[in-house]
């Protein structure tokens, strides 16, 4: 295309409208026809330095609208100057972003500058883009706000290097909506994934699962995971079995008795079925165990934990929770006030003990949600089991 071709295909209006300076809206039109001329392959290196002049003109037109429409039409386009596009990019909010956004032309400098020392909108225009550098996604994650972090998490161009998915779980550990956006990349490093999983809820753990291939172990802990929550839900909804000997004896034969387990039940405010797990991994009458689990002194239950098998490294959180249980009334109010109970204990035995296990704590946080839920429901049809 020569410059007679480019100028033939300004018409005498598109250059009327280009210089009237009385119609901002008449000179966007011919800014977008001006700029989708000089996109185009082909010009000789004196034609695009000309189109080059006319672009930066049109920079610097006092009017948004013509600016705007100099970077919407060239916000993908290789020809755009670079000192142009980094203009455009400092420019007011609607003109900068199509260009942080999309444009080829902006450098690993432009863009650190801009996570550096521009506002929100702009920090998530360049985690958003269609390609970025483990330079780039470093600094996103080292100092961008946590809307951009996100975006860049959820990015499949965003390069993230082993230390930059470590670094965001260290400064996101307590902001799981950041965290969790890395579960909707195409892939995910398997060491990584290790340690998403004690950041987020259940309910993205299950998505997690579906969508990555977790390594063997790690997916059977969930699985088992998946099943203990299930089960402590069920007597949430139903309470005890008519039976609870029978139900534990099932549970044992299916070597689902694990020390999770039995934090969960007592974290939840079933005692009675605490105690008959107690009983049945200590092979002794429920009612034997009751006396010891209910000891006032510290040698009972260390007895009837030791026998039955449970490791030492859970006993505080369980004399924890016992002691909690017992500072509690439930009330008879009904389902409100067994949630109230439930959340009240969960409070009363993270308040005395720090010490509880990550996965159950989490748990116990995601069911007093329900609880405080269920507690402005007016909550009737919650079990009465306590």
């Amino acid at each position: 295309m020569t410059v007679q071709t480019l100028r033939a295909r300004l018409s005498h209006t598109d250059i009327e409208r280009l210089v009237n300076q009385s119609d901002p809206e008449a000179r966007a039109l011919a800014a977008r026809k001006v700029c989708a001329r000089i996109a185009v392959d082909g010009l000789s290196d004196k034609e695009r330095a000309m189109g080059d002049q006319i672009l930066r003109i049109l920079s610097e037109d006092a009017a948004d609208l013509v600016r705007r429409a100099l970077s919407v039409t060239l916000q993908r386009s290789t020809h755009l100057p670079h000192d142009v596009a980094v203009k455009l990019a400092a420019d007011v909010e609607s003109i900068a972003i199509p260009i942080i956004a999309g444009s080829p032309v902006l450098d690993d400098a432009d863009l650190v500058e801009i996570i550096q020392t521009a506002e929100s909108a702009r920090q998530i225009a360049v985690a958003g883009r269609e390609s970025l550098s483990s330079m780039v996604v470093d600094e996103i994650v080292a100092i961008a706000e946590p809307e951009a972090v996100g975006v860049a998490a959820a990015n499949d161009g965003a390069e993230f290097t082993p230390a930059t998915f470590n670094r965001a779980v260290d400064r996101f550990a307590e902001d799981p909506d950041v965290l969790e956006r890395f579960v909707d990349r195409s892939i995910l490093p398997p060491e990584f994934t290790e340690k998403l999983i004690s950041h987020i809820s259940d309910t993205v753990i299950d998505r997690l699962a579906a969508r990555h291939a977790l390594p063997p172990q790690l997916a059977v802990e969930l699985a088992e995971a998946s099943r203990e929550r299930a089960t402590i839900d069920l007597v949430d909804q139903g309470g005890l079995a008519p039976d609870p000997r029978r139900f534990v004896q099932q549970m044992q034969m299916n070597g689902r008795l694990t020390p999770s387990f039995l934090l969960r039940t007592l974290f939840r405010g079933h005692m009675s079925l605490f105690e008959h797990c107690i009983a049945e991994l200590a092979s002794i009458d429920h009612s034997k165990a009751w006396l010891l689990i209910h000891d006032a002194g510290p040698l009972g239950l260390s007895a009837a934990f030791k026998q039955a098998g449970m490791p030492d490294r859970i006993l505080p959180a369980v004399r924890a929770a016992i002691s909690a249980w017992h500072s509690l009334e439930v009330g008879s109010g009904g389902g409100r006030d067994i949630a109230r109970f439930r959340k009240l204990l969960a409070e009363r035995i993270f308040t005395q003990f720090q010490g509880a296990p990550i996965a159950e704590l989490d748990y116990v946080l995601d069911r007093m949600d329900v609880d405080q839920a269920a507690i402005k429901q007016n909550g009737d049809r919650i079990a009465t089991a306590v």
